[in-house]
């Protein structure tokens, strides 16, 4: 099918023509001729298929006399994704004489409501905003006669599920409906079944968004305090292209920006805290490509529509599977393929792989990317700059520039050679020597402690400072021993579990080497350090573990803590005003 097929008006079709597009995407094939047909729909496309487009072009069909009467109206969760919708809409829009306005928060009223006077035929608008201006009856409307909710599911998310709601009850009932979900949750549901009729399922993506051959997902076991650094060298081992990685706070989201732009990253934040003016300069800056990587927020990346993203990165695990999707759907976009990397614990790993095998999807493993990794990469993206510059015809030649230089250094065609290629490697390479090691750094390793002695040898404890109120259970413990360090399940002694600590013992010899070579743990999905219980009394003796002074309540039996403010077999000490 080519857009010509379609039902649409000359001038629309013009427009089509100067965006250079010719045959429509799925979701537009399966929608645009739905909705033509005056029929409600429920479309599920992943971001980046081309949804906007499906709606906007029967929108101007039924908007296209431009009467200047709010005709449609379009909510969308965040400013961002509502001014790209606007935008979009405006391209499409190019040869019609229809006025399209963007509402949204954060602004004074008075632009806002200066246009509304005028007359628009499309509002775009954020449904916190949207709602303001409605009920202030500053938007009419009673005309309107197209509803369109996109990326529904992601302000359920958001929790503007109320004002949407809110919003439909003051729309006429005639109205025609369209509704754009990656995802299709319980509570989507039942705004569909309440408000619309009779829809038209349009589904173009499996898997509820997250099934995309096109997108490679894998996965990168990260202890919490060396993220940066894994971040660091997957950039400079897999970022060829432009890179957006989602952080789950805004305080985060500033952080890691600020450590990589420190240690050379071309790196800029987008999150909340940053005022509309900074969002929309972060974001002109990675649309044109003056930016490659961008630290974002979930709420932040809603405005991201950049074709060009051929990395996506997940700090740490989303909260849900929708979340998910509408991450990894910013990469591959435009029929290009992406990847997507999420960084876990042990136990988000468990979390990932198991809603991984109950939508049928592949999440690979991966380490992260040694020094040799690192520079093979750079010697390919040298190679990439040199094999271009070989096919640019109307490169500038300096035969006399070369010829100078090889008789200056005394050196034939292949050193110079090497010696350019060094220098365009420039930084990239720095601190990694002449022979990068294909061994991971320190902290990624597959640690692995081997008993060298007798397991019924003289028992000595190792000391974890957390205990039962972090939920830590005696198989926490015997799992990463054994899993994670392959300490043999034999090897291991009496365990205790208090509320603030936990104690295992271990020949003795084996104890020492774990301290030694091992810092920290993974209990329950936290790094947790690893110490030599204090000794109570020399070698041989009794079990080993820190002495902390008690005395026994000797009305009920209860050890407590022994110290200012406390009496035995009751709280803290009561002082008269004016006593010490």
């Amino acid at each position: 099918m080519n857009f010509s097929d379609l039902a649409l008006d000359e001038r629309i079709l013009a427009a089509i023509s100067d965006l250079g597009f010719t045959e429509p995407t799925p979701i537009q094939e399966e929608a645009i001729p739905v909705l033509l047909e005056g029929h409600d729909i429920i479309g599920g496309a992943r971001t980046g298929s081309g949804k906007t487009a499906a709606f906007a072009l029967p929108m101007l069909e039924k908007v296209k006399a431009g009467e200047r009467i709010p005709k449609a109206l379009v909510l969308a969760p965040t400013r961002e994704l509502a001014l790209q919708v606007s935008d979009a809409i405006a391209e499409l829009a190019a040869h019609l004489d229809v006025q399209i306005f963007t509402l949204y928060g954060g602004v004074s009223f008075e632009p806002q409501l200066a246009a509304l006077r005028k007359g628009l035929d499309i509002v775009v608008g954020t449904p916190g905003r949207t709602l303001d201006h409605i009920k202030r009856r500053q938007l009419d409307v009673s005309g309107i006669e197209m509803l369109v909710l996109d990326e529904a599911d992601e302000m359920l998310r958001m929790g503007f599920i109320d004002e949407v709601t809110e919003i439909l009850d003051h729309l006429p009932n005639d109205r025609q409906n369209a509704l754009f979900s990656a995802t299709m949750p319980s509570a989507i549901e039942r705004v569909a079944q309440t408000y619309l009729r009779d829809p038209v399922s349009v589904q173009v993506e499996s898997g509820g968004g997250i099934s995309v051959d096109h997108i490679e997902q894998r996965y990168m076991k990260v202890p919490g305090a060396h993220k940066v650094d894994a971040l660091e060298r997957l950039l400079r081992a897999e970022g060829d292209g432009t890179t957006l990685v989602f952080s789950r706070t805004r305080r985060g989201c500033a952080e890691v920006s600020d450590l990589l732009a420190k240690r050379g990253v071309p790196v800029d934040a987008l999150h909340g805290d940053l005022n509309q003016g900074a969002r929309e300069r972060v974001l002109h800056r990675l649309r044109s490509r003056q930016l490659d990587v961008v630290i974002a927020t979930d709420v932040a990346a809603r405005g991201i529509d950049v074709e060009h993203i051929g990395l996506v990165v997940n700090l740490e695990l989303p909260v849900d599977r929708e979340t998910y999707a509408h991450r990894i759907g910013r990469t591959g976009r435009a029929g290009r393929d992406g990847l997507a990397i999420t960084f876990v614990n042990v136990r988000e790993r468990k979390k990932l792989l198991g809603f991984a095998r109950s939508e049928g999807i592949d999440i690979s493993e991966m380490d992260v990317p040694t020094d040799a990794d690192i520079a093979q990469a750079q010697q390919r993206r040298v190679g990439r700059m040199i094999k271009t510059a070989l096919r640019d015809d109307d490169r500038p030649r300096r035969p006399d520039w070369v010829e100078s230089l090889l008789r200056e250094t005394h050196s034939d065609a292949e050193t110079l050679a090497e010696a350019v290629l060094h220098l365009l490697a420039g930084r990239e390479l720095e601190g990694l020597g002449s022979n990068p090691s294909d061994e991971p750094p320190t902290w990624a390793r597959k640690r692995s402690i081997h008993p060298r002695v007798d397991v019924n040898s003289n028992e000595v404890e190792l000391f974890f400072p957390v205990g039962k109120n972090r939920g830590i259970r005696p198989g926490d413990i015997v799992g990463a021993l054994a899993n994670e360090l392959r300490i043999p399940s034999d090897a291991i002694g009496r365990i205790t579990l208090l509320d603030r600590k936990s104690f295992v013992g271990l020949p003795r010899e084996l104890a020492e080497q774990v301290a030694r070579e091992v810092d920290t743990i993974e209990l329950r999905g936290n790094d947790v350090p690893v110490q030599l219980a204090r000794p109570r009394s020399g070698p041989g003796e009794a079990p080993a573990r820190p002495h902390f002074k008690r005395f026994q309540d000797r009305r009920d039996g209860e050890f407590r803590p022994k110290g200012k403010g406390f009496k035995p077999g009751g709280g803290p000490k009561k002082f008269k005003k004016g006593r010490r």
